[in-house]
Parts: structure tokens; C-alpha cells; sequence
């Protein structure tokens, strides 16, 4: 009697529990997932025929744009503008200045800045040149520069006069007091000027030169930029 008592107060407890799998309560709290996205169907996609019995077509690949960024006009000096500059170093309508710049333009694109400035120099084998001017930076204004230019080579003579530097990459303008090694010589030659090519990294210069005097002849060597006026070339 006590074991069927037992069993009948036993009974009603054993059937309200109920078996419950905690990963389903917590699944229900997040709610039920979103169905997963399924592929758009190709458009138009001619199936591939093999011994004239058609295979199934290949995916389609997404589309790429393959143009590069474009390279913001306000970051860079127009054409206009560094004829103007270059005039105001050489002379208004100096006979092939305009050519010569555009044609530099043509092959290495508008720079970041350039310098207006003069310049000195004599070579008997060992050459010395020396310089001064202000940077003109399209972001960061308007900086003084000098620099000086040790070289060797075959080379005799003596000139001055103004120079006209086209600045490349240079983002910040610290960057343009160091040494820059020379081009291996003249890039351009036209209307009386010449312009040569130097480069540290990713900076580039361009000089145009034009003066008086006579030299002639080849060299190596750098141009050293600094703050403040060096006298020794080094």
C-alpha cells in the first residue's frame, strides 16, 4: 500500500517535467536566422558545347574597375602656372621656355612644387656650384632654399644665372634638404636651355638652367639643399 501510495504522488510530478536541450533556448533567444542569400542566375551566359552535347556554362566573374585613382588637380601646379613662374625667373617670352616645359610635362606629369632661384658655378675637372632661391610647395607654401653642387668629370668653364627646378613627390618639404645625386646627364635640351634630371626615392628634380658664361663638358656629382647658406660644397 505504501509503494502504491508512492506511486500515485510520484505520478503527477514526473509529469510535469519536461526534457528541455539548452541549445535550443539559446537559439531561441537569438531569434530565428535570416535565410542564407542565394546567387543571382548569370544572364545570358551561352553554355559550352563539348562533341556537341552541352556542359554546364561557367560562373560568372564580377566585374573590376581597373582605372587607377585620380590624382587631385588642386594637389599639383598647372601648366600656366609654371610657364608664368619659369618667365618671371627667365625673362617674359624667353625663346623656348614654354616648349621646354611643356614637353617635360608631357613625359613626367605636373609637379608639387618648384624652385625659383640663381646660381653660380666653375669646373676644371672639380666642379663647385652654388645656389639660392625659395621652394614653392602646392600645400605647404613658400620655403628658402640653397644648396650647393660638388662635381667631377671632364669638365671646364664658368657660368651664372637663374635657375628653375621642377619638384616631384615631395609631400613633405623637409624632404628637400638632403643630397640628390645626379641624372646621368642632360634630359632635355632646347632654346637655349637644358634641364637634367636628379632623384632621391620617390622625389624628383628637374633644373632648367640659363646663363652667362662658357663651360662645357660632363660631370657627376649632387646637389646638396639646406636652410641656411654652406659654404663648404660637401
Amino acid at each position: 500500500m505504501l509503494l502504491a501510495a508512492g506511486a500515485l504522488v510520484a505520478s503527477p510530478a514526473m509529469a510535469q517535467i519536461n526534457t528541455v536541450d539548452p541549445n535550443d533556448v539559446i537559439d531561441s533567444d537569438l531569434g530565428t536566422p535570416p535565410q542564407a542569400a542565394t546567387a543571382a542566375p548569370a544572364e545570358n551566359v551561352a553554355p559550352t558545347v563539348q562533341d556537341g552535347v552541352p556542359t554546364e556554362a561557367p560562373a560568372a566573374l564580377p566585374e573590376t574597375s581597373s582605372a587607377s585613382p585620380a590624382i587631385p588637380t588642386e594637389a599639383t601646379y598647372q601648366e600656366d602656372d609654371l610657364i608664368g613662374a619659369a618667365e618671371g625667373v627667365f625673362g617674359k617670352g624667353a625663346q623656348g621656355l614654354g616648349k621646354l616645359i611643356e614637353d617635360i610635362l608631357k613625359k613626367q606629369g605636373r609637379p608639387n612644387g618648384y624652385i625659383v632661384g640663381r646660381e653660380g658655378g666653375g669646373a676644371f675637372v672639380v666642379g663647385l656650384r652654388y645656389g639660392s632661391g625659395t621652394l614653392n610647395h602646392k600645400v605647404e607654401g613658400q620655403k628658402p632654399v640653397y644648396w650647393t653642387g660638388p662635381s667631377i668629370g671632364p669638365d671646364a668653364g664658368a657660368n651664372a644665372g637663374s635657375t628653375f627646378v621642377l619638384v616631384y613627390n615631395l609631400y613633405d618639404t623637409e624632404d628637400i634638404y638632403k643630397r640628390y645625386p645626379a641624372g646621368e646627364g642632360v634630359a632635355y635640351l632646347g632654346g637655349g636651355f637644358n634641364a637634367s634630371y636628379l632623384r632621391r626615392g620617390d622625389v624628383v628634380l628637374i633644373p632648367i638652367r640659363v646663363g652667362a658664361g662658357l663651360r662645357l663638358g660632363a660631370n657627376v656629382g649632387y646637389m646638396r639643399f639646406s636652410k641656411k647658406q654652406r659654404w663648404l660644397p660637401f
